[in-house]
C-alpha cells in the first residue's frame, strides 16, 4: 500500500507521559559507556547521586523521552517500515533537563518529501518534551529515509510533496580538527541501550542483524548521537551540560558495539559557542556520523 500523504500529515499522535527518575537519568549515562573508568571522578555527578550539587542529567537523555513508539510500522501508515532508516537526529534544547521530572511527550508530522521513484522519501517528525506543567525542554526534529516509499507523489492521482529542511553543512576539509576524542564502545553497549526503550532486536540478535545485512548486531543510532553529544561535552564545555543548546548529524553507516568512536570537532570561524564535527570508527576508518553541528552556550 502506497502512503497517502494527507493521511499521514494529519496522523494524531496521543501525548506521551513519563517520569523519569534518577536512576533512569544513571541507566541511561552508563548505557553510553560513562563509568567505564573506575578513577574517572569527572563522570561522577551523571552517575552517582552522592557528590556534591546533586545528581544531573545527560542533555541527550531528552532523545528517549515521551517517545511515541515504532507507530511506523502500523498498518494504516502505509510505510514500507522495514527499509526505513533513522537519517538525521536535530535537537534544539531550551533549559538543562532536571535529573527527576515529569514529562510529556508531544509528536507530529511536519515534512513528507518525495526523492522519487526508487528514491525514497523522507519523513520529519518533530517532538516536544515538556514538564508536566508545561515548560519546554527540547524540541526534536526525527528525519527518517523511507526508501521503500519513493514515487508516492505520482501515485494516487498526484499527491504534495514538502520542500526538505534545510541542508546540514559537511565538515571542513581543508583544515585539521580543533578537537578530536575517542570513546571505546562497550561489547553490550547495545544490549544497554535499548533499556531506554528501543526494543528493535536488530539490536540484540545476530540472526535478525544478518537478516538485515549486518555482520553482528548494531549500535542504536541515538546511542552514537549521545556519545558524539558526550565527547563535545568533555572536549569543549567542561562537561557542563547545561552548555549544549544544539546538536544535529547524519547518520552515515552503522556502528558496532566493541568499536572505537573518534569524534573530530572544528570551531566555526567567527562564531563563538558554534562546531561542525563528524565522528569516525577507528577500526575501519569509517565516517558513521556526518554534516554534524552544534552550539554551546
Amino acid at each position: 500500500m502506497a502512503i497517502d500523504y494527507h493521511h499521514l500529515k494529519s496522523r494524531a499522535f496521543a501525548p506521551v507521559p513519563q517520569h523519569y527518575q534518577a536512576r533512569d537519568s544513571m541507566l541511561y549515562a552508563l548505557s553510553l559507556g560513562l563509568g567505564n573508568d573506575p578513577l574517572d571522578a569527572a563522570v561522577l555527578p551523571f552517575v552517582y547521586e552522592g557528590m556534591e550539587g546533586g545528581l544531573r542529567a545527560l542533555p541527550t537523555l531528552a532523545v528517549v523521552l515521551g517517545y511515541p513508539g515504532f507507530w511506523a510500522r502500523e498498518a494504516d501508515t502505509g510505510i514500507d517500515w522495514v527499509k526505513l532508516l533513522h537519517g538525521e537526529q536535530r535537537v534544539r534544547w531550551h533549559q538543562a533537563l532536571p535529573a527527576d521530572c515529569e514529562v510529556v511527550g508531544k509528536s507530529r508530522i511536519t515534512h513528507l518529501t518525495d526523492k522519487g521513484e526508487g528514491r525514497g522519501a523522507i519523513l520529519v517528525t518533530e517532538r516536544r518534551v515538556e514538564t508536566k506543567a508545561g515548560v519546554p525542554l527540547a524540541t526534536m526534529q526525527q528525519v527518517t529515509v523511507l526508501r521503500g516509499d519513493g514515487g508516492y507523489s505520482q501515485q494516487r492521482g498526484g499527491q504534495p510533496s514538502d520542500e526538505p529542511l534545510p541542508a546540514l553543512e559537511s565538515t571542513p576539509q581543508d583544515r585539521a580538527p580543533d578537537f578530536t576524542d575517542t570513546q571505546v564502545i562497550r561489547p553490550e553497549a547495545a544490549l544497554l541501550y535499548r533499556l531506554m526503550g528501543d526494543y528493535n532486536p536488530l539490536h540484540a540478535e545476530p540472526a535478525v542483524a544478518a537478516k538485515a545485512g549486518f555482520e553482528r548486531p548494531i549500535l542504536h543510532g541515538l546511542a552514537s548521537y549521545g556519545l558524539v553529544a558526550w565527547a563535545l561535552l568533555r572536549q569543549c564545555a567542561g562537561f557542563d551540560p547545561a552548555l549544549l543548546k544544539a546538536l544535529d548529524i547524519r547518520f552515515a553507516a552503522p556502528v558496532y558495539p566493541g568499536e572505537t568512536l573518534v569524534t573530530e570537532i572544528w570551531r566555526v570561524p567567527g562564531q563563538a559557542g558554534r562546531f561542525q564535527l563528524r565522528a569516525r570508527v577507528l577500526e575501519r576508518d569509517k565516517v558513521v556520523l556526518s554534516h554534524g553541528f552544534a552550539e554551546l552556550a
